[in-house]
């Protein structure tokens, strides 16, 4: 059954989810009629595990030997109260989605050329 989370960001602004359910880690309280679970924790912190993850994997990719012009990186998120932010499944398994590009020519260009020398006067 579907909830809705109401969590603060560290600058002070609401921001509501809907999670799966009232879990422990969550206060429950009433707003315009509604009641909604209060998280514990800031969006912020919450958040902070996939910001983790995502440094960590645009690490990866971007070293070596592959050396990608851009790397893009799609995370399904879902927001819980006890643990937070976690990767989503996506049927049987974590959903992580990379995307890596190259532009054409980009790795076969010559380093620029160096300035002509100035004529001996």
């Amino acid at each position: 059954m579907a909830a809705l989370m109401e969590f603060t960001t560290d600058s002070g602004e609401t921001v509501t989810v809907e999670v799966d359910r009232h879990v422990p880690g969550a206060q429950l309280v009433a707003r315009d009629g509604h009641a909604l679970a209060r998280a514990e924790r800031t969006f912020d912190e919450a958040l902070q595990g996939i910001r983790s993850a995502a440094e960590s994997a645009l690490s990866v990719f971007r070293d070596g030997t592959l050396k990608p012009d851009g790397v893009e990186l799609e995370f399904g998120v879902k927001i819980t109260a006890e643990a937070g932010a976690v990767i989503a499944k996506s049927a049987l398994e974590g959903h992580l989605t990379v995307k890596l590009s190259w532009s054409p020519g980009s790795s076969a260009e010559a380093p620029p050329a160096s300035p002509p020398a100035p004529a001996a006067g």
